[in-house]
């Protein structure tokens, strides 16, 4: 624990409005949205309101020795929140102001704690869209899908989100506050830092402002399912329709396990006997090219013998998207421990990788539930596992092995 004294200087630095040190204040900054790793207590947490504050805080840890940990909303998967040598977690809400919209230049500047939905909430009366779409959309913030360079729903066909930030302004470990890129398009002068930064996962730097590219949203879409008795003709049917010379927005899956799960959660009428679902969305400016790729797609999902569906009203596309980014709340609600791993294989492997993650879960003879991004080979195997239960968690370090 950081001593008295040290803790009153920072109180007088930053003020006391923006400090936590009670112990359930803290214990909530102790991990975030990883599974199975150790929960770690930080000394205290600060909310800074500026940049200027960030760089203050940054150089008095530097003077103590103090661990820093920046954080944005905790929805990341990859531990790097977790103050695993206690010290200081820098959380970002506070600085979550929208600086500037530039319907011109199709841009935004925001501040980190900016979520991800408000920014999209904010342009969408220009007629633009921030393509990044993580499935916690509704909560993750710029600066830390920019810190893990999230991808999302729309990867497929829009990129992830380094393709997206033009430029930041970052304080160092020394306290020094940089600025790299910006509004230009052309913006080839030197090194490309901003790029090294997009998923450094707060180890280079804290980001403390955001540019932000800005494209015009699609006109025109169509939003469909295809229901699959194999997981075979779910992945030739994703390989189909990239093969079709069709780039869906989105185009996702889920496996039996994870289709039922979702169903019991959400109860939208996914067909729960279905070895797989694809969620497919095909969209662009123009009106007869959306329809031309939603034929291609059809007669793709067909000739796989897959069960077509489209939606017809937003209502219906809407609670299709909600289902696949409830695939992982839904998943954990099954055990007490919830094994989550990203793999990614070429888009003519998905087929044996789907398989393989099936015959992975018989052989161990575990609850493992696959979905994720097919149309870039991205998949989620989700293992649910209880940790009281040794036999069955060496089984599941087996099956990730």
């Amino acid at each position: 624990m950081l001593d008295k004294e040290i803790m009153e200087k920072l109180a007088a630095l930053v003020g006391q409005d923006n400090i936590l040190t009670g112990k359930m204040d803290r214990l909530t900054y102790s991990y975030d949205a990883t599974a199975d790793l150790p929960r770690q207590m930080p000394d205290v947490v600060v909310l800074p309101t500026d940049s200027n504050m960030v760089q203050a805080i940054v150089r008095f840890a530097r003077k103590h020795r103090i661990p820093i940990y920046p954080r944005g909303a905790g929805t990341n998967l990859s531990g790097g929140t977790i103050p695993i040598k206690q010290g200081i977690v820098l959380s970002f809400q506070k600085m979550n102001r929208i600086l500037d919209v530039d319907p011109a230049n199709l841009t935004a500047v925001v501040q980190p704690g900016v979520v991800i939905g408000a920014l999209n909430a904010a342009v969408a009366p220009h007629g633009l869209i921030y393509p990044p779409d993580p499935g916690t959309v509704a909560t993750a913030t710029m600066g830390g899908s920019a810190a893990e360079n999230s991808g999302g729903l729309r990867g497929l066909k829009y990129g992830v989100t380094k393709n997206y930030i033009m430029g930041m302004e970052v304080v160092l470990a020394n306290g020094d506050k940089v600025r790299f890129g910006g509004k230009t398009v052309k913006n080839v002068t030197a090194y490309d830092f901003a790029t090294l930064f997009i998923g450094s996962e707060g180890t280079l730097g804290i980001i403390t402002e955001l540019t932000a590219k800005l494209i015009p949203a699609p006109r025109f879409r169509r939003t469909m399912t295809g229901a699959f008795s194999t997981l075979a003709d779910a992945g030739n049917a994703v390989a189909g329709i990239i093969a079709a010379q069709v780039i869906p927005a989105t185009l996702e899956i889920m496996d039996r396990m994870t289709i039922q799960t979702v169903e019991n959660f959400a109860h939208i009428g996914l067909p729960t006997e279905a070895e797989a679902l694809l969620l497919i969305e095909v969209d662009g400016m123009s009106a007869d090219l959306v329809q031309a790729e939603a034929e291609a797609v059809i007669q793709v999902v067909r000739d796989n013998h897959g069960d077509l569906c489209t939606a017809e009203t937003d209502q219906e596309r809407d609670q299709l998207w909600t289902a696949r980014r409830n695939a992982l709340p839904a998943l954990a609600s099954l055990n007490n421990t919830v094994i989550l791993e990203d793999a990614t294989v070429p888009r003519s492997r998905i087929t044996d990788m789907l398989v393989a993650c099936e015959q992975i879960g018989k052989k161990y003879n575990l609850t493992l539930g696959t979905f994720g991004h097919a149309g870039d080979g991205n998949l989620h195997p989700t293992i649910l596992c209880d940790k009281h239960n040794e036999d069955e968690m060496a089984r599941m370090h087996q099956a990730v092995d």
